[in-house]
Order: structure tokens, then sequence, then C-alpha cells
């Protein structure tokens, strides 16, 4: 299982971490651009980590590979996954999150965020971990093996913040609600955004991901 990672450290001491996963086919690099774009404070703390996933044959795409974390059997009626695959990149972040810990960023000021099937694995780190973590960032995702997890979680509430395209032809925006609400009916404290997007990120997203982002880790 590929764990390397892109680090871009702070301007000042880090006290705090974002780890943050690509999409299907995207890699370690797609997101990178978001940091300059929300424009933290100069001297802000916060350490970004952008893993990359395994490149491996997926099945949907006619056994081309490509950059994924697991891979998807079937889309038609529901879409089947490599449970292995999924559970491997799971303990993946949580083995991210377990040394950033032992570098001394305390688990509540550690962020997960992701992106597609990235958003996928960061919920179920962060539902597994049981950890009183910062947060996470649930963008334009969905929620494979999410309920179980919810049923064994005996950790803390976590904040979430759950972005979707209302024009997502990927993964429709009711699947990105269905994250939020089964987070909100498990008592986890969850905001939902919708954007006039597609399967992307756009500037409104960027701006409400800062705002969550700073009221999370006291950035000012």
């Amino acid at each position: 299982m590929s764990s390397e990672a892109l680090i871009i450290e702070s301007p000042a001491p880090a006290d705090a971490c974002v780890i943050w996963l690509h999409g299907l086919g995207a890699d370690r690099y797609d997101f990178v651009p978001v940091v300059r774009a929300l424009e933290l404070p100069a001297d802000h703390r916060v350490r970004f980590i952008f893993p990359q996933a395994p490149t491996r044959p997926v099945t949907i795409n006619n056994g081309f590979p490509m950059p994924c974390w697991f891979d998807i059997l079937a889309i038609s009626p529901q879409r089947v996954m490599n449970t292995q695959q999924l559970d491997e990149s799971v303990a993946m972040v949580r083995e991210l999150v377990a040394q950033q810990m032992a570098q001394g960023i305390a688990a509540e000021r550690i962020v997960l965020a992701g992106f597609s099937q990235g958003g996928a694995i960061v919920l179920r780190a962060a539902v597994d971990s049981e950890l009183p973590l910062a947060g996470v960032m649930a963008l334009s995702t969905y929620a494979p093996t999410l309920a179980e997890a919810l049923e064994r979680h005996k950790g803390p509430a976590l904040e979430v913040f759950v972005a979707h395209g209302e024009y997502d032809d990927i993964l429709h925006a009711n699947l990105g609600r269905e994250v939020h609400d089964l987070m909100a009916a498990a008592g986890h404290r969850c905001q939902w955004h919708a954007y006039a997007m597609g399967h992307e990120v756009c500037p409104q997203e960027i701006g409400d991901i800062r705002q969550w982002l700073s009221g999370r880790l006291g950035l000012r």
C-alpha cells in the first residue's frame, strides 16, 4: 500500500495538520493549489499532507490502471468495491494520524479531508479512530461501509464539513447528502454545503472551507 505523501510545511512551526486525500484517477498534487487559494494567515502553523494512492487496475474502467484508494467492481445497481483495499487505505490514514501525533501534533489539531474516493476513506478513518479529531472535510463523496462503522463508533462527536456539487454527474448530490444525514443521525455535528457545480471544487466552496478550517484550528 503506497503512502508516499507530499508534505507542505507551515511557515511557522506546525501545531496543526490537514491530511488531504485525492480522488480516483488523480494524484497527491491535485489539491496543492487549494492550499494557496485558502489564503491562510502568513504565519499559520498548519502542515498539509497529501498522500498518494497506489496505481492499480480499476474494474469499472475496463481494468485500466490508475491511482485509486480501492477498486470499484461495479456501479449498478449499487457500487461494489474491494473492501480489503478500502480497509488498507483507512489503515494508512490512521497511521499518518499516529505519525503526526508522535511528532507532537495533538489529535484535536488534526483535520482529515478527502475528495470523492478520498472522502470515503477519511470518513471511515475518522470514525474508526475514535480520536477527538479537529474535524473531517467530506468533499463530493459518498459513504460505503460508513453505516456499519458508525454502529461500532464509541468515540467523541466529530465536526464534519460536507460539500457537494448540485450538478455532479459522477457522484449524485444525494450521495453526499446521505453522508451528512448518516453522520448527523449518529450525533456528529455536520454542515451541509451544496454548490452550483459538477464533480469539482469551486471558489465559493474554497471560501467556505477556509472559514470552517479557520474556526476548527483557531486561525485568524
